[in-house]
């Protein structure tokens, strides 16, 4: 190894990433055990980081997030968590919104990287093949936010969990027909493991008669799936992937004339503030989307610092009651 040695080199030698050789000289957070065998070369080697390539070389200190969407309240607390942690610890976001296309999911992923950001959080629609070879190709570290990830490190809500205690709650009033309405399959989360727990609990309580249509998550999208359900006959339960949808529901229900909770209930899963000003107020499930945001911005900068970190993390939910289910 020649005396004039480079960063590349340091990090070789040290067994560790460039960027936290950058971090070192640049006065970041690195591990003790780290900064001592970086310590022991620079002596060795007689290395002296000029003061151009140690601006060069200095981490950007912002992050990648990609959204499936801004038109969510779930997606702006989870946002609004994010933003708060990485400005305490010194970093910005850039967000990119996906639209629910998950081509243009996979091509903010590709631009972020181009972008040359620390690392990305992925709050992903699903992940596909494409997915995982962008994944793991990349050079900086990705968190995944909200649909699990077995080949990498991922924060989730518990969807199938929370889908079953919502059935449960809507079994346990004994309706003979009820409704369920979803999302497209192709976000995993959502469209499969809710919709899954929703119809375990609903079994589990003697409920074999459940009628399922999905859409989109927008408010027009309910009110067509709640109009297609009644279209089929008559309901006791209507269980809406989201309270949007729900929205959509009571405005149907109005327009047939049939009461909520008396003649239909009603329930959702968000726990949207706009839910306490229904009449009746909506049962729904609030999910703690603060903790997902804050605990992927997290796990994000210890994996930055090269910090181990758990595989999987699971936030959890809460019913809240209102008084749109029938007791």
């Amino acid at each position: 190894m020649p005396r004039n040695i480079t960063m590349d080199d340091i990090a070789a030698m040290a067994g560790v990433t460039k960027s936290t050789v950058s971090r070192y000289f640049n006065g970041g957070s690195v591990k003790e055990s780290t900064k001592q065998r970086i310590q022991e070369i620079t002596r060795e080697y007689n290395y002296q980081p000029n003061a151009f390539a140690r601006l060069k070389a200095r981490e950007s200190n912002v992050v990648g997030v990609v959204l499936p969407t801004l038109n969510s309240k779930i997606t702006s607390r989870v946002v609004t968590s994010i933003g708060r942690y990485l400005r305490e610890q010194g970093y910005e976001a850039i967000i990119k919104d996906s639209d629910h296309s998950i081509d243009l999911e996979l091509k903010n992923i590709q631009r972020l990287i181009t972008l040359k950001v620390d690392g990305i959080l992925l709050s992903a629609i699903n992940i596909t093949d494409e997915h995982r070879e962008l994944i793991r190709n990349s050079p900086v570290p990705v968190v995944v936010l909200a649909q699990d990830y077995d080949e990498g490190i991922c924060v989730v809500y518990d969807d199938y969990g929370a889908g079953k205690a919502m059935g449960a709650c809507i079994g346990r009033s004994h309706p003979d027909r009820v409704g369920y309405m979803g999302v497209d399959e192709s976000d995993e989360a959502v469209g499969i493991a809710r919709k899954r727990g929703v119809i375990d609990g609903l079994r589990e309580c003697g409920v074999d008669c459940i009628r399922e249509v999905s859409g989109d998550y927008s408010y027009e999208s309910g009110i067509g799936m709640a109009r297609e359900l009644l279209d089929q006959g008559p309901l006791d339960a209507l269980i809406c992937a989201t309270d949007r949808l729900a929205f959509g529901a009571y405005r149907v229900l109005e327009g047939h004339g049939l009461r909520i909770p008396e003649d239909v209930s009603v329930a959702g899963f968000g726990g949207y503030d706009e839910s306490t000003l229904l009449k009746p107020e909506l049962t729904t499930l609030k999910f703690d989307a603060y903790g997902l945001g804050y605990l992927g911005a997290e796990t994000l900068l210890k994996m930055i610092r090269e910090e181990p970190v758990p595989k999987k993390q699971i936030v959890g939910y809460r019913m809240i009651e209102g008084k749109s289910v029938r007791k």
